[in-house]
């Protein structure tokens, strides 16, 4: 068959991927990353660096307490500054119906054994005293924190290579290679790579990367935008999230924002393919997405034309769409940063990005070893919860690989919930 042999080949160079690595690696297993561009290029560098375990939802929260205990020794583990700030998390209701929301959710919470502080108005500006503008209360999570995305996937690649792994960056994953209903490696641009265990991270690339092996995944991809100001006096160590701006503020001062969780969804023919998932979803959050026509279904198209570059080397980083900051986002997150912190003075936006954000129908990710092909492990489908949750996601993906089984219940996250029509029950709290 020809190639180079690993135990484990991981397709994603993001938190999850190499945070997956960091763990089979660290077990002993012989590991390779494959990753079209660079380490944590795509969304894993360009989210807002929250690590939240409020307004979770329940099929949800007990992986990300446990990511959170993870997060707040992972400078240690893996030797090196992430910006890890544990100052909670604020989440500010506008009127009276979402501040019960916040009520309900507290419940949930004292469940789980996870502190959870439902604020009065008075409340809330004795514990952050700059804060300014009229709501009916807020959630305030202490335990909760934040970290810089852009240095948290290299960081966790860095420590799954001094335990051996192997980076094949700047070469996409082309095929992940099936015989006899198993897996039996992944077919790069460039080389092939044998193995009996394939871990697909992909992000919002991995539905397409398994349909070409039979398998299934309802996926949408939604392009979020992100801004970063220039350095103002601190205003609060937690992360804030409102309905105008959601934000942390770095050691620094700057102050990265995005307009709370409104984002453009750029149409695609994967749209179609999966219509019937998502057509409810959009329905209900029809406020939060603005509907686009343009590049990213140009694109599909043209992978459609028989010969072409495009359709001959589907994922390759030649052909990738960057996603586009939409800069009326930018402006409404910054006057709504001001209004809530007048304080701090009008406010010099930097830079801004985009970033494209893979999500299920139900919000919940895919983390399952499937039965066929074997040895094929998914974990995808984050929903925007990526960041948060890729320290546990990674220990967990290296048991499936390892053990056959999870210290933590992933049943909810299986990928046959899908097609059985068994999807995880909505939640909205944020």
């Amino acid at each position: 068959m020809g190639g180079t042999a690993f135990d484990v080949v991981v397709v994603g160079g993001g938190i999850v991927g190499t945070a997956s690595a960091h763990h089979l690696a660290k077990s002993g297993l012989d590991v390779a990353i494959v990753e079209r561009g660079e380490i944590g290029r795509e969304q894993s560098g360009r989210n807002w660096g929250f690590v939240r375990q409020q307004g979770r939802h329940p099929v949800e929260l007990p992986l990300m307490i446990e990511s959170n205990r993870m997060w707040r020794s992972l400078e240690s583990e893996l030797g090196t500054d992430v910006e890890w700030v544990q100052g909670g998390n604020l989440a500010l209701a506008a009127d009276d119906e979402k501040l019960a929301r916040f009520v309900e959710w507290q419940r949930v919470a004292d469940e789980h054994g996870l502190k959870t502080l439902v604020l009065s108005p008075g409340e809330v500006r004795r514990r952050f005293p700059a804060m300014s503008g009229g709501f009916a209360g807020a959630m305030f999570t202490p335990s909760d924190g934040h970290a810089n995305p852009e240095k948290v996937a290299s960081a966790f690649a860095d420590a799954a290579r001094r335990s051996g792994a192997s980076l094949f960056t700047g070469e996409s994953a082309e095929e992940i290679v099936v015989d006899g209903g198993a897996v039996s490696g992944v077919r790069t641009e460039q080389r092939l790579l044998r193995a009996s265990h394939v871990v697909c991270a992909a992000g919002a690339w991995s539905s397409r990367l398994l349909r070409r092996i039979g398998v299934n995944l309802p996926q949408r991809v939604v392009r979020a935008t992100v801004a970063m100001s220039s350095p103002v006096p601190e205003v609060t160590r937690a992360g804030v999230w409102a309905d105008g701006v959601s934000f942390r503020q770095r050691a620094d001062g700057r102050i990265v924002f995005a307009a709370g969780a409104r984002a453009d969804y750029d149409l695609t023919l994967d749209v179609f393919r999966h219509l019937r998932h998502f057509l409810p979803n959009y329905w209900k959050n029809r406020a939060l997405f603005r509907f686009h026509v343009g590049r990213a279904l140009a694109a599909d198209l043209a992978a459609l034309m028989p010969g072409s570059e495009r359709r001959l080397h589907p994922f390759s980083i030649r052909h990738a769409v960057e996603p586009r900051p939409n800069t009326r986002r930018v402006d409404r997150g910054k006057l709504a940063f001001s209004d809530l912190f007048p304080a701090a003075g009008p406010i010099v936006v930097e830079r801004a990005w985009a970033g494209n954000v893979d999500a299920t129908p139900d919000a919940i990710p895919v983390i399952d070893a499937l039965d066929e092909p074997r040895g094929l492990v998914v974990a995808t489908g984050f929903s925007g919860h990526g960041f948060a949750l890729g320290p546990i996601t990674g220990r967990l993906v290296s048991e499936l690989v390892t053990e056959g089984k999870t210290s933590l219940d992933l049943h909810s996250m299986r990928l046959s919930r899908f097609a059985e029509g068994d999807l995880v029950p909505p939640r909205s709290v944020l």
